[in-house]
């Protein structure tokens, strides 16, 4: 996945701006993003403070060291069924 080149702490801060008063052309043009990207980003960090963002951010790392346990656990054990099927 693309990684963003504003950080969670960035895009709250452009959030915050916009919701102060400043035109969200303004704070596309000061920050130079399109207003769909901004957009994108209100729809995934509207309304988080950033020690939420950095809770999320932990969770999501966490979940997907989650899931490559999972996926490895899964092929030992279809290794494993393969190799006792087999007659020698």
């Amino acid at each position: 996945m693309k990684r963003s080149r504003f950080t969670e702490e960035q895009i709250i801060g452009m959030l915050k701006e916009q919701e102060a008063g400043m035109t969200t052309a303004d704070v596309c043009r000061k920050h130079g993003v399109s207003t769909a990207t901004f957009y994108k980003y209100k729809a995934r960090f509207g309304g988080l403070e950033v020690s939420d963002a950095r809770r999320l951010r932990a969770l999501e790392d966490e979940n997907a060291k989650l899931k490559k346990l999972l996926a490895e656990a899964m092929l030992d054990n279809a290794i494993l069924k393969d190799v006792t099927s087999r007659k020698w």
